[in-house]
């Protein structure tokens, strides 16, 4: 063989070699080219705290999965103008806010669910006429009507407990000495928080309504803004 095919032979070797290499490099990258990690938002500890589960209740009020909630609608004190008195309650239907007005132009804000109709929902002022811890629902003929699959078997009422619609407090909305059969109470279903849902209540996260008991006497004044 001359020396000129056996450098022709050598060359061709080198190349085949050389692009093997760059074959295996690349499957090489591909195998070990790892997808991104997508992390979870961190929540402050602050929140974790204030929606942990609640103890010493009678019933379990479980911990809220605060991944699953906006953190607009969770509990935090806002600047807030109003010439409304410290110590009233201003629920924005259409902001799905609560408002517990306090001094120096401050409240404490709360998100809501609210009537999943207009027609259903209160207007104007009231005042907290009654307080309930663990309170027994029932619901009113209207509702009965509305929907008579869902609210009849529980014509006459249902019961404390963990499945009972509203929640562990309410606050009962008076208005000229009566009962507007409106409330301000917990929920079963505290991912509704942020919505048009219930039947013309106003529901908010169980550890919100169970805080908002706390500060609110019977008499305080309530205006519901639509």
């Amino acid at each position: 063989m001359s020396p000129n095919a056996c450098l022709r032979g050598s060359v061709l070797i080198s190349r085949r070699l050389f692009l093997l290499g760059i074959s295996a490099t690349a499957l090489s990258a591909c195998s070990t080219t790892r997808q991104p990690v997508v992390q979870e938002p961190v929540i402050d500890p602050y929140y974790l705290r204030m929606y942990g589960p609640v103890t010493g209740e009678p019933y379990m009020v479980a911990a809220m999965d605060l991944r699953r909630v906006d953190p607009k609608w969770w509990r935090q004190e806002v600047p807030y103008f109003t010439t409304e008195r410290p110590g009233t309650i201003v629920v924005d239907t259409p902001a799905h806010y609560l408002y517990l007005v306090m001094e120096n132009n401050r409240a404490l804000r709360y998100g809501i669910g609210v009537g999943k109709d207009e027609a259903l929902v209160f207007r104007g002022e009231a005042t907290i006429g009654r307080k309930a811890q663990w309170p027994r629902w029932t619901p009113t003929r209207s509702m009965i009507q509305r929907e008579p699959d869902r609210y009849g078997p529980y014509a006459g009422g249902m019961d404390p407990g963990p499945e009972n619609p509203l929640g562990p407090r309410a606050l009962y909305l008076y208005k000229n000495g009566a009962d507007t059969l409106f409330r301000i109470h917990g929920t079963t279903e505290p991912y509704t928080i942020g919505t048009n849902v219930s039947s013309g209540c106003i529901r908010l996260m169980n550890q919100d309504i169970i805080d908002l008991y706390s500060r609110v006497p019977v008499g305080a004044r309530v205006t519901v803004i639509n």
